[in-house]
């Protein structure tokens, strides 16, 4: 930073901190600050005496070595390991790298306090990265000021009765799969190995497990939490307005820093992918309508059904898994699908869970440019083929574009699923839904100069596709957050009720709005 810049930024926040002594804000804080932390008029005469941001100074004072800056290897660690080109892009002033909920405390009590004195200046704003799977720019990683990188919370702890794991939210699915597998163990999470466990989890979250346990969110029976100003708690049955704001409520409440989950048996199960040509769509959409909303719908039963664009010609790519235990291959539930002809790839076999995930995310390509964006409607064969012919039609202005692959996708969400967590989470669902599709419009490509034909595409694709919902009488408000682009309002869709109560919450746990103001990442209130 040049000079000048310095100048004018240290006289903005010696004025800022100024507008209130230490030992009167000390005072005023809503917690005791966390123990072991130098005194905070000595962190905020840190704060500012050092050039390269006064946040990321207050920091390196409290967690030395823990905060790397441009340059560094820490530092190009974190910023190299988010999935998007775009959160790859993005360069935060300094990186926080915690390695115990402790050190995560100390950080934000640093922010809360700092962001609180400046007025949220944008240097002490803030953003958390678990595995930095989401696609967006911002989403994980905050330009011009500080990402806390939890990836080296990677705990998992097996309870002794095997009936609950404890988990870090800086692992990777795989890393929690690998050590369950070995264990014939399992617990709902993610069905793609790369993908962190925080953000999933904390947005609500699909498994292969969804039919018999609901969605990931459902499963957890406790959460360590990290509060603004560094308060740790425990939250769980016994706090129950907040253990349903977690359930769905991302990043708006403080840092998760570790998910105790229920634990079942389990062990090998039937799955895999298979490659259709697009000639095949007809019997596929009936194949899903049968299995979506078969009464009563099989529970050991999960589907990814895909429509894939890529090298000048669409194909059907489905995803099946059938996890009763012992394995059953090739189970009735998926015999219209898998009866149908010509299939140009099978990978259907008997494997582990950790096996089948790792499948998928070798069809994700990694370090491109990336755009998810979903909507949700009720089940029905034409209303799906109308959203196809909506991508395809928004598809034609950017088939050019270098490096495309362009995917729009089907899930079941029927009431076996979605009644699991209801009035248990804060996501909306329950049985007057009805039986639910969750679509998603998945895009990779190479250049940034073709985002804003890409995102003027998806766009189109969505408003087309929610006014053939809207023609069919099958709309449904509920967006998941975990596919939800900018622009796109999940929160609101969980419904009034729950939008009230994640606001009460928020101002109860929360009162200078912290997670608010100086975390602008994710979806906020």
């Amino acid at each position: 930073m040049k000079a000048v810049q310095w100048q004018a930024l240290l006289a903005f926040v010696t004025f800022s901190l100024a507008l209130s002594s230490p030992k009167d804000f000390e005072r005023a804080l809503p917690v005791t600050p966390p123990a072991g932390l130098p005194p905070l008029d000595e962190i905020i005469a840190k704060a500012k005496a050092r050039p390269g941001g006064a946040c990321c100074a207050a920091l390196s004072y409290v967690l030395g070595p823990k905060v790397g800056y441009p340059l560094s290897v820490s530092y190009f660690g974190t910023t190299a390991s988010y999935w998007s080109q775009q959160e790859q892009s993005v360069t935060p002033n300094c990186v926080v790298q915690p390695t115990t909920t402790k050190d995560v405390a100390a950080a934000i009590f640093v922010l809360s306090v700092l962001s609180k004195q400046t007025k949220f200046s944008s240097e002490c704003k803030f953003a958390i990265k678990g595995g930095g799977h989401t696609p967006q720019q911002g989403a994980a990683n905050q330009p011009a000021g500080v990402t806390i990188d939890l990836g080296a919370l990677k705990q998992v702890k097996i309870s002794s009765d095997r009936k609950t794991t404890s988990i870090g939210p800086g692992n990777r699915w795989s890393d929690i799969y690998l050590q369950l597998d070995a264990q014939n163990l399992a617990i709902p999470g993610g069905r793609v190995a790369p993908v962190g466990v925080g953000g999933l989890v904390t947005g609500g979250g699909i498994s292969y497990f969804s039919g018999r346990f609901g969605f990931v969110c459902d499963s957890v029976v406790n959460y360590e939490l990290v509060l603004p100003y560094g308060k740790v708690i425990n939250v769980n049955a016994s706090t129950p307005n907040l253990f349903k704001a977690l359930k769905g409520g991302s990043n708006n409440f403080g840092v998760v820093t570790r998910f105790d989950m229920k634990t079942f048996d389990s062990g090998k199960f039937w799955g895999g992918i298979v490659y259709y040509p697009l000639s095949t769509m007809p019997q596929q959409v009936a194949a899903f309508v049968g299995l979506a909303g078969a009464q009563p719908y099989d529970p050991f039963a999960a589907l990814i059904h895909s429509y894939v664009y890529t090298a000048g010609s669409w194909f059907i790519i489905s995803i099946y898994d059938y996890t009763k235990v012992p394995a059953q291959p090739y189970p009735p539930t998926f015999k219209p699908f898998t009866d149908i002809q010509p299939q140009q790839l099978n990978t259907l076999r008997v494997s582990n869970l950790t096996n089948f995930t790792l499948e998928i995310a070798a069809a994700s390509p990694e370090t491109r440019r990336q755009l998810f964006m979903t909507l949700t409607v009720g089940l029905s064969g034409p209303l799906i083929t109308e959203i196809y012919k909506a991508a395809d039609a928004a598809l034609q202005p950017i088939k050019l574009a270098v490096g495309l692959a362009y995917t729009v996708g089907f899930q079941p969400l029927p009431t076996e699923i979605t009644t699991k967590g209801s009035g248990t989470n804060s996501l909306g669902l329950d049985a007057s839904d009805g039986n639910l599709v969750l679509a998603l419009l998945a895009v990779t490509w190479t250049l940034a100069s073709d985002d804003a034909a890409i995102t003027a595409a998806a766009n189109t694709f969505l408003a087309s596709a929610k006014a053939a919902a809207a023609k069919a009488g099958l709309s449904n408000e509920y967006v998941y957050l975990n596919y939800a682009a900018p622009g796109q309002d999940p929160i609101s869709g969980y419904g009034a009720g729950n939008m009230a109560n994640l606001r009460r919450v928020s101002k109860k746990y929360d009162p200078h709005q912290i997670f608010q103001k100086a975390v602008p990442g994710g979806f906020k209130l």
